[in-house]
Order: C-alpha cells, then structure tokens, then sequence
C-alpha cells in the first residue's frame, strides 16, 4: 500500500514585508505596510539605493520645472528668455524695465510676508544649518514658501542664481521621504546630500560637480557609506537635464582656448588672489545692503513686504543703462567667455552686476549667488586676461581661459567649495584640458577668501545669525544640544544632597530647565562645580506684586561628568558619520 505523500508546505508568498526584509522589487506593493516597516527597522542599504534614484529623479524633476518656470516668466513679461535678454531689454520702454521687477517685488515680499517667519527667502546656507542641527530636515512650508519667491525674482529682474531655491526645493523634497519613512539624523542627513546632489546635477548639466558640492558645502564631510546613494541621485538629476536639453553643455566654448601652460601659470595664481579679492567684496556688498536694508527698515517702520518692493524698483532702475544685470546673467558670461567686451565695459559690467545683487539679496526678493558669482567671475577673469595678454603677448594664451578660470576663482571663494566649483566650471564648459590653469586660480582664491571670509558666503551668514557652524562639531554640537535628558531627579539613588542642591540654587548658581548644553558647560567652567540644581523657568512677577519672590522650583540636578560624556558620545556619533 502506498504511503500518502506528506503535505506540500505552501510556497512562501513573494510580499513587501519580504522585499523590506532584504530583497529588492515587491511583487504586490502594500504601501502602508512597507512604509510602517522602514518606519520601524529602517531602510537596507540596497532599499536607501532604491530612495536615492527616487529622490534624484524627484529632485532633477523640480530643478528642471523651476527653470521652466523662470522661463515662461521671463517670455510673459520680456518677450524673450535670460539666454538673449539684453539686446531684448534694451528696446522696451524705461518705465516697463522699472514696473515689472517692482511688481514682482511686491508679490514677492507678500508671499515672504505671510508664509515665511523672518520673512525672507531661505537660502544655501539654511539648508547647511539644518543638515547640521535639524538631522537633514528642512521647513517644508518655507521652503515651497521661499522658491516661489525666487521664481517670480527671476522671472521678472531679479539679479541673482537659481541654485539657492532649487537646494531648498531639493531639501524638502528629501524632508517629506524621511519624515514618512521615520529616518534618523544620519539617515536624513544623507536623504539631503542625495536631493541636493540631483538638483545641482539637473540645473548645471553637472553629475560630477553636484555629487561633490552634496558632500562639500551641504553635508561638510565626505562619508565613504554616504558617496555611492548621492552619486545615484547626481546621475538621475543629469539624466533628466539630459532628456530636456540634449546633453548640451551650458557654455559651448568658441575653439581651442589655448594656453601657454608653465610660463602662464604664475598669471592665473595672481588671477586666484585677484578673483578672491572680488568675491571678498561681493560678499561684503550682499552682506552690507542687507544690513543697511534692515536699518532703513527700523527707521522707517515700514512693513517687511515693502522692503523687496523697494529693492524692485531700485533694480528697475539700474536695468535702464545696465540691462544685462535683468535675470540669472548667462548671456553675461557667454559673452565674457567669447571675449565680446572691452575692458572698460567689463569692468563697468561687473560693478553694475554687484551693485545689482546687492540690491536684490540685500532687499530679501529671493534667488541664489552662484550664478551671480559666476558672471562677474567671467567678467573678472577676461578684465585681467586682457591686461595680462597685452603686458606679455609672447607668453600668453587667449582671454577666454582666463575669463574660465574667473568665473571659477571667483565662484569657489563665494561658496568656499574648491573642488565642486572647479567641477562644475568643467562640466558646464566641457572643456578639461585646461584644468590646470584653472585649478590654480581656484587653489590662490579659496585659500585667499578662507582667510577674508569664514570660509564661504553662506557660513558667513551664519556666524552673523550666531551658528557657528563653520568652527565644527565641536562649537555648534553644544549648542543644539539640551540638557533635559541629563537632569537626575532628587529622589534618584545617585543623586546629590537635597540641601546642597537647594543651597546653590538659592545662591544663584543654577541652570534652566532646556536650556543648552553649551550653556551648562560654561556655567561648569565659571563656578567649578561638579553638580548644578536645575529649577523650572522663572515666571514673570505681575508690576503690583507684592512680598519677596517665591524661591525657585528644583526639579533636579546635573553632573559636570554626565554633561561632559553625553558631549563625547555626540561628537563620537559625528566622528562615525563622517569616517564611516
């Protein structure tokens, strides 16, 4: 009699809970499930992959729309685009060259007004504070918020770059994925460099350049675990340039530049020094207006949405004469790179330029200064390729690589980012052959600026906001973090005396409950204690009160030990990040 075959075990059904557990692509895609699951476990490395094509593709996608946009824009209310406005601009009415940018003012001021809290655009350099301080996530609602604003500043002449806006539209884009999947700081640090690096990528034509200037300027560091998903993503921004534009470089370079390679060497190191000294003073002019604007502004009392208004107008003025300073200026930079100036013009362009970025970032209208750091940089080096060109026309190549390793030296001092910036210079031209010309201007700048700067436009802006961030974990570390976690309750084993505890806290030697790290560490240093009591914030007395003040509430005390340990594990955590 035969035996009965033993029951078949039910094949293992293919599901996302699987692919989550460590395969690839589900066969049945339970959204909810799968992202309850990440939520919990979190990503695998292949699946963290699998986001940053996503984020890439998402991020190529709203730098690519977002220039559409300046586009349609500049065609709605100039007739013609960026790429030919300023022959264009000069045949139109003076008082249009005035009325559009000082509408587009208001509208944007409006817009600031009412959906941001500072009421100005966010820029580069929020995004870096927040990869530092915020675990890589950035204010979703400003963000949206503060690139609309630069979108209607450049379609309607504002001076200044789309990068800043397409990096804050790439943060939250890489925001809203880490909050849905419950991402860690690291984790959402890293989602950023990989929606930053798609953004770049996609609005320069750039995938080498936007990978680094991910690592280089946003993240600071560049993490091995880190490289292959931005890389990832750079290559999906690219693509998408590439599925709109061809493939075509930004600046098609007219024939061979030509250079005279080591006897013109020392000329493009004194470029460096010259480039970094331009870019000095175009960050102390943005730097400066802004100031002055907010003066002008406590003075006259007027409201915050007038103030890009005004800058409008100002703006609108200048484009009467100037007409090439209307929009992101890459017809500017063509023509700089084709040596189609004269000295005396270029150097009367590139003074009109800064005047006009000024204007437009000093009067908070929104935009980016790497485009605006690349036209006056173009500028810069064709001025100095003519002079050194006709003190030394046997020794001396054409103006054109010098203008190339202007705009090179004058954007890496802005963004304190040599290797990017040097990249991208390459990829938009298309041109490496001379690297090394341009690598040495590059090289004098950035170490040049380093020194007038804190190392980059926006980690200047920064340190006057009080983030120091330029001065490493170790400074800005204690300062985001709070003592709450640390504080031992009285009641707890090991914690101090209650009346020693109260004995401080009434001689005055104390901390607030939520205040700083950073905070408690210099109150250590001052009354070298080993513990301080913690009390709960004072709450203001009415004016009529009367009586002597309650004492304060003691809800607990810190240790000098504990504080100074939970800063060495925050630094070691920084330290894995960045070596891991």
């Amino acid at each position: 009699m035969a035996q009965a075959e033993p029951p078949r075990k039910p094949k293992k059904q293919t599901t996302t809970g699987h692919w989550l557990a460590g395969g690839i692509w589900p066969s049945r895609l339970h959204l909810a499930r799968a992202l309850r699951i990440i939520r919990k476990r979190g990503p695998s490395q292949i699946q963290f992959w699998v986001l940053a094509l996503l984020i890439g593709i998402g991020a190529g996608l709203a730098a690519l729309f977002f220039r559409y946009g300046v586009t349609a824009l500049m065609r709605a209310f100039y007739g013609i685009d960026d790429q030919a406005l300023t022959n264009e601009a000069a045949r139109m009415p003076w008082w249009w060259l005035v009325l559009v940018p000082t509408i587009g003012g208001l509208i944007v001021g409006l817009i600031l007004d009412r959906f941001t809290v500072a009421g100005r655009a966010a820029t580069v350099a929020d995004v870096i504070e927040d990869a530092a301080l915020e675990g890589g996530r950035v204010k979703m609602g400003e963000g949206v918020a503060s690139a609309t604003a630069s979108l209607i500043t450049l379609g309607m002449g504002g001076s200044s770059g789309r990068e800043g806006p397409v990096v804050h539209l790439a943060g939250v884009l890489s925001t809203w994925f880490a909050t849905r999947i419950n991402a860690s700081p690291i984790a959402g640090r890293e989602l950023l460099g990989c929606a930053v690096a798609g953004a770049v990528a996609a609005s320069f034509n750039a995938p080498i350049a936007g990978a680094l200037f991910a690592h280089e300027v946003i993240l600071r560091h560049f993490a091995a675990h880190a490289f292959a998903p931005i890389a990832i993503s750079a290559v999906a921004g690219a693509v998408i340039n590439r599925q709109a534009f061809g493939g075509a470089t930004e600046f098609a370079l007219p024939g061979e530049p030509g250079l005279s390679f080591y006897v013109e060497l020392p000329a493009f190191m004194i470029l460096g020094i010259v480039s970094a000294l331009v870019a000095a003073a175009l960050v102390w002019a943005v730097l400066r207006a802004d100031q002055t604007g907010n003066a002008v502004m406590d003075r006259t009392g007027w409201p915050r949405w007038a103030r890009p208004m005004v800058a409008g107008a100002l703006l609108g003025l200048l484009a009467i004469p100037f007409p090439h300073i209307i929009g992101v200026g890459y017809q500017t930079t063509f023509a700089a790179l084709r040596g189609a100036f004269g000295l005396q013009e270029v150097i009367i362009f590139a003074v009109a330029k800064v005047i006009a970025v000024s204007l437009t970032l000093g009067g908070r209208m929104g935009g980016g200064i790497f485009s605006p750091a690349l036209v006056l940089g173009a500028l810069t080096g064709l001025a100095f390729g003519m002079i050194a060109t006709a003190a030394v026309p046997s020794m001396s190549g054409s103006t054109t690589i010098y203008a190339m390793a202007g705009m090179g030296a004058v954007a890496a001092a802005v963004l304190g980012a040599p290797i990017s910036t040097a990249l991208i210079v390459f990829e938009m031209t298309g041109d490496f052959q001379t690297g090394i010309a341009v690598m040495a201007a590059v090289s004098m700048s950035s170490a040049l600026a380093s020194r007038l700067l804190h190392r980059s436009f926006f980690l200047t802006q920064l340190e006057l906001r009080g983030v120091h961030i330029a001065e490493g974990p170790q400074v800005w570390l204690p300062q985001k973090m709070r003592i709450n976690s640390l504080i031992r309750s009285l009641d707890a084993e090991n914690a101090p005396a209650p009346d020693l505890v109260r004995n401080l806290a009434l001689s005055g030697r104390a901390l607030v409950d939520g205040e700083t790290l950073d905070r408690a560490l210099s109150e250590f240093r001052r009354t070298g204690a080993a513990f301080l009591p913690i009390i709960r914030p004072v709450v203001p007395r009415e004016p009529d009160a009367i009586g002597p003040p309650p004492p304060p509430e003691i809800i607990g005390a810190l240790y000098h030990v504990d504080a100074l340990q939970a800063l060495n594990r925050a630094l070691a955590d920084a330290a894995a990040e960045e070596h891991g």
